[in-house]
């Protein structure tokens, strides 16, 4: 199953999209993709209406915008060094425990939304990133196996970065990773028995056409399962939040020198079984 959200920002509607890629609108039976509704098995009733119903679904138009495929996650966490090449381009060690950091939740905005280059920034950067998005509340789980059950899907995650307030100003890493627009998620939450193993995805970023970032998700140090049973044991994992799982290497704090993003330019990511993504970073008014 491919959740999706149609329609304005602010006024997208619940929907799905299927095999054949038709668009159907499913509001007239679920208010929103959001917390109740994954806390109150969801994806089943949600499998129920469209085999059931499917013939009399509203069809959306393909010119309808695709927002964000949930609505705003309680929080969005963020995994940092996860992957073993971009560690080496980092020139950091592995780490021994996930490096973990907080992202502003009203930085989730629509895969082809325009992002927003922050006043006076220099250094905004690119990390294209496996999401993983929590199905029902999660504590203290007591293995990585139990995580399984735990997760309601899986989506592109593009995890901009502003390096000189990440890294130069003092203080923890939110900051350089909160300012608005900084995460353009979807087009699709896909389910994982569609999936299947989301440790053998393959991940892609250009900018301007220029490819920047292609990787594995079997490059993660700490796989999606052994992340969430990690995080269970730190905080409570709430229905609808977001784990952004880490990126390969590529990103442009790495390269020799260091290139950021400007306004014009045009980045665009995908994951395999995943989708795919494009933005336009535009300089804030």
């Amino acid at each position: 199953m491919k959740l999706a959200r149609f329609g304005p920002i602010g006024r997208e509607r619940p929907g799905v999209v299927t095999d054949s890629n038709d668009r159907l609108d499913l509001s007239e039976y679920f208010q929103d993709w959001n917390a109740a509704f994954f806390a109150s098995e969801g994806i089943e009733r949600v499998n129920q209406v469209v085999s059931e119903q499917i013939s009399y679904l509203p069809r959306v138009d393909s010119s309808m915008r695709i927002g964000a495929p949930i609505a705003r996650p309680g929080k969005v966490i963020c995994i940092g060094l996860n992957y073993s090449d971009h560690a080496e381009e980092s020139g950091m060690p592995i780490p021994a425990e996930p490096i973990v950091f907080l992202k502003a939740s009203n930085t989730v905005v629509g895969p082809y939304d325009d992002v927003l280059i922050p006043r006076g920034s220099q250094k905004t950067d690119w990390e294209v990133e496996l999401g993983v998005v929590i199905a029902r509340e999660t504590r203290y789980l007591t293995s990585a196996e139990e995580s399984l059950s735990h997760i309601a899907g899986f989506t592109v995650s593009h995890d901009v970065s502003e390096r000189e307030f990440q890294l130069e100003r003092g203080g923890q890493w939110t900051k350089g990773k909160s300012c608005d627009t900084f995460n353009p998620l979807g087009p699709f939450l896909v389910t994982p028995d569609e999936v299947g193993d989301p440790q053998s995805l393959g991940m892609r970023l250009s900018v301007n056409g220029l490819e920047r970032q292609r990787g594995t998700t079997a490059k993660m140090i700490f796989n999606c399962s052994s992340l969430v049973h990690y995080l269970s044991q730190f905080m409570t994992l709430e229905p609808g939040d977001l784990i952004s799982t880490g990126t390969p290497p590529g990103v442009g704090l790495g390269l020799k020198p260091p290139t950021y993003l400007k306004a014009g330019d045009v980045v665009e990511l995908e994951i395999e079984k995943l989708g795919s993504q494009r933005q336009t970073f535009i300089a804030t008014e």
